[in-house]
């Protein structure tokens, strides 16, 4: 089986992931790998990396991917299994009169997307409300950062939304803790399907946080390639009432989202990010100067 980067990912025949576990624990060291990073792993309080992530982690993980088949929106994203605690990838569409949940690493799921041509990408919220909305963690958890004082009104202005959500689970990436493990097992499955670029355009909505650095340490350890991350494209903003519905954080308000936003449906998938961050996105040649100045 080829083998990538530093970590020596094993890869796909198209360039993608494999989704096994032994990329389950490169994924799992590398996300707490100081030195791969150089010691930035962005801002937060003391004891938040003792066993969490680093920053980009939260971003990433709120990402989600677009497709169409025969004319209709599959949304391909995380969701909150309710009980137990656990976060899957999962693949939303209509069926019938209803909505259809899969879970992307189910052959359904796998079948679902194959049939799928993908349109593009979007940003995950930093605002409204978090999938695990029914959860109450202890005021301790998570180093302090208990999900529930993120669950926001979709009219708030104040931090909430499912990157602070995954922000919240990923302060443990240990195994034993199933919310945070579950997540990163999902991520790895959005990664296997989606690629590179899924994982680039996510992390090129910010040049602060230290993305750009923890970017060029995916590349050396093998997550996605060079090239993926310097691809070429230019975020499209997300309007209002589209933002709102994602904010609500639920499957069925996902594909409504998908639904409403015009794909330009070029060869290239589009990324949508939200209009209050877009002017952070870091464009390709930012991605190529950063990329040379880590690798020399």
């Amino acid at each position: 089986m080829p083998k990538r980067g530093s970590y020596s990912f094993e890869i796909q025949q198209n360039g993608h992931l494999e989704d096994d576990d032994a990329n389950l624990e490169r994924l799992r060291e590398l996300f707490r790998d100081g030195a791969i990073i150089q010691g930035r792993f962005g801002p937060g309080n003391p004891g938040d990396f003792d066993i969490g992530s680093w920053h980009i982690l939260c971003h990433l993980a709120g990402g989600s991917a677009v497709l169409e088949v025969a004319g209709q929106k599959l949304w391909v994203g995380m969701t909150h299994k309710g009980s137990p605690d656990a976060y899957e990838a999962s693949v939303v569409s209509h069926d019938g009169g209803g909505i259809s949940t899969l879970a992307l690493k189910s052959e359904a799921g796998k079948v679902k997307i194959s049939l799928g041509t993908l349109l593009g990408f979007i940003e995950g919220s930093s605002l409204g409300h978090v999938l695990a909305r029914n959860i109450r963690d202890p005021r301790n958890a998570y180093n302090g950062w208990p999900r529930q004082d993120f669950d926001r009104s979709i009219w708030s202005g104040r931090e909430g939304g499912t990157v602070w959500e995954h922000w919240c689970t990923t302060r443990d990436l240990r195994p034993t803790n199933i919310p945070g493990d579950s997540l990163l097992r999902a991520y790895l499955s959005m990664v296997a399907g989606f690629g590179g670029r899924f994982v680039a355009a996510v992390a090129r909505g910010r040049r602060s946080h230290e993305h750009p650095v923890q970017l060029c340490a995916l590349v050396k350890a093998g997550l996605l390639t060079a090239d993926e991350a310097a691809w070429r494209f230019a975020p499209l903003p997300i309007p209002g009432k589209t933002q709102r519905l994602l904010y609500e954080a639920r499957p069925a308000d996902y594909l409504k989202a998908s639904e409403s936003l015009t794909w330009p449906g070029d060869d290239r998938p589009a990324y949508f990010m939200f209009k209050r961050c877009i002017g952070q996105f870091s464009p390709s040649a930012a991605v190529r100067t950063d990329l040379a100045a880590f690798f020399s």
